[in-house]
């Protein structure tokens, strides 16, 4: 599928480079575009990092007995919850993609496929030509292994090694998918948070990095910049943010999305969501 699908999923789109926040800002960025996508049937390409190495937890993931919150702040650690599902991943060097947009008749499987479909076209531009990962061999449970260590289907992946991991969420009316892509590997740190891992969950497998994969050093800037080439050419949208001085409807819509942001930040960082199970 080409990139160029991304046009069945919204015919109006942005790109947003949004650099580095907390977990909770960055997980309320991306519900509150999804809100925005709802009202305004406009999509966003999002790209983003953290302000410090963060745990993030699948929405349905159990936590309260396997991570220990002080032993995340003792190693300076930052946690937080996703909206999507999935286990647990490390935010760390790597560079994170969000893509929010109005539900569409493209299925789940269909809308995963149009998105990676941009995601392999500005991977491969930098020489990484990685593919979508076939059904897993077993049922990957919330609580199981982390998230790189065993790709979903459709998760993309080189030589068997997962490089992006994938989540997406449909809801009200949008969706939101995003994922993260590997720099360099810090997955293995997960397996050393953990209070004490289950015996059928193996130690963390190597995952695929763009670093290794290239043999240099890959930063946050030369993949942004990949991801907003092939998404011009793909959407004919322009590659910039929220426009600077908004008026009318566009100065009504960015209220009422950081209205939404404020919100979202203090659910997102409450302990009764993050250690809800």
């Amino acid at each position: 599928m080409s990139a160029s699908a991304l046009l069945a999923l919204a015919s109006r789109w942005r790109f947003l480079d949004s650099g580095a926040a907390d977990g909770a800002t960055n997980m309320a960025t991306d519900a509150a575009l999804m809100a925005q996508a709802r009202r305004t049937g406009e999509a966003t390409l999002r790209v983003y990092a953290w302000e410090r190495p963060t745990l993030s937890l699948g929405r349905h993931e159990r936590a309260r007995d396997r991570f220990d919150a002080a032993r995340l702040e003792t190693r300076g650690i930052g946690v937080v919850r996703r909206p999507t599902g999935g286990r647990a991943l490390l935010h760390h060097r790597e560079v994170t993609y969000s893509v929010t947009a109005p539900l569409s008749a493209m299925s789940l499987g269909q809308s995963y496929a149009a998105i990676n479909a941009l995601l392999l076209d500005a991977l491969a531009s930098l020489g990484v030509i990685a593919i979508a990962a076939a059904a897993a061999r077993r049922v990957l449970r919330p609580e199981g292994a982390a998230c790189f260590a065993e790709p979903s289907l459709g998760e993309l992946t080189l030589d068997g090694a997962k490089l992006v991991g994938s989540a997406q969420l449909r809801e009200g009316g949008a969706l939101l998918q995003h994922g993260s892509i590997l720099l360099a590997d810090d997955q293995g740190l997960i397996d050393d948070l953990r209070i004490g891992a289950p015996s059928d969950v193996p130690p963390t497998a190597r995952a695929a990095t763009l670093g290794a994969i290239l043999n240099r050093t890959v930063g946050y800037g030369e993949v942004r910049d990949a991801l907003a080439r092939t998404f011009t050419r793909a959407t004919g949208a322009k590659t910039m943010p929220f426009v600077d001085q908004p008026s009318g409807d566009a100065a009504a819509e960015t209220a009422s999305l950081q209205d939404d942001l404020a919100r979202l930040v203090i659910a997102f960082d409450a302990p009764s969501w993050t250690w809800r199970r």
